[in-house]
């Protein structure tokens, strides 16, 4: 026989101290994390079951809570994270003296056709660019964590696809691909064509 269902006044939580209390554990573990934590992963640290839907509006009140602060709760491929405003980072430059690596304009275009067109082979991006990608280029964006081999296309030869992961993403803040600024924003004299994600 099962179980009849009633509304109740306030969703259930995981802790004793309701909802304000799973929010503060939520708060402190994404805190303290250095990558984005899944909605499993979060689930996990709590020892009574706490429901998906309970679990992602207790993030957004969470995410809320920080919308006037230096920080900020976002959720990107991998799940949620905090990430420092941008007009706060010139502060923090300030203390981390060390430049963040400059990549190559090869590597950036490489990137950005990646992103845009993918998943494309090696060939194709020369097609596109017009010049050959040099194996060091693709590496690069392998050794970041940005780029990975999703599969090789059945022609002879059968060339390795490329396509961006869930860290690319993570790495802007990004949610999914249909996130990415239209190519046309970023250069007014690309295609109107290519102006979206694949």
């Amino acid at each position: 026989m099962s179980e009849a269902t009633t509304p109740e006044a306030s969703p259930p939580s995981a802790l004793p101290g309701g909802a304000e209390a799973t929010k503060r554990v939520l708060e402190a573990l994404l805190l303290s994390a250095r990558e984005p934590l899944s909605l499993l992963e979060l689930r996990r640290a709590f020892a009574e079951p706490l429901d998906t839907q309970v679990l992602r509006g207790l993030l957004d009140e969470l995410a809320g809570e920080w919308r006037e602060r230096p920080l900020e709760l976002l959720q990107v491929a991998s799940g949620w994270r905090f990430r420092t405003r941008g007009e706060y980072m010139p502060y923090l430059e300030r203390l981390k003296p060390e430049k963040p690596p400059r990549y190559s304009r090869a590597v950036l275009e490489t990137l950005a056709i990646i992103a845009y067109r993918q998943p494309v082979t090696r060939g194709d991006i020369e097609d596109i660019r017009g010049v050959g990608v040099a194996t060091q280029v693709i590496r690069v964006l392998e050794e970041r964590g940005w780029v990975d081999v999703v599969g090789h296309r059945d022609t002879p030869g059968r060339p390795a696809l490329l396509a961006t992961t869930k860290k690319f993403l993570d790495d802007l803040g990004l949610r999914n691909l249909s996130e990415l600024p239209p190519l046309a924003q970023l250069d007014p004299n690309l295609d109107p064509a290519d102006a979206s994600p694949q």
